[in-house]
């Protein structure tokens, strides 16, 4: 699943760490998952656009 979460923290001049401790995950939680590497579950998707004022279907694209 291919995202946008590079593009708000950069907006919001966030760091992995800090998007990491707004959504209660560890940092290389995010590093997979602006690499398209990890799927995040329904609830952390949730977690990171609530942190980055955005909601899950402008963050995430789902290919079908």
């Amino acid at each position: 699943m291919r995202n946008h979460i590079r593009e708000y923290r950069a907006r919001y001049n966030l760091t992995q760490d800090e998007l990491a401790k707004r959504a209660g995950v560890r940092r290389e939680t995010i590093v997979f998952l602006e690499q398209g590497k990890y799927n995040p579950s329904l609830k952390l998707a949730y977690a990171i656009a609530r942190s980055l004022k955005t909601t899950i279907a402008a963050l995430f694209i789902f290919d079908d």
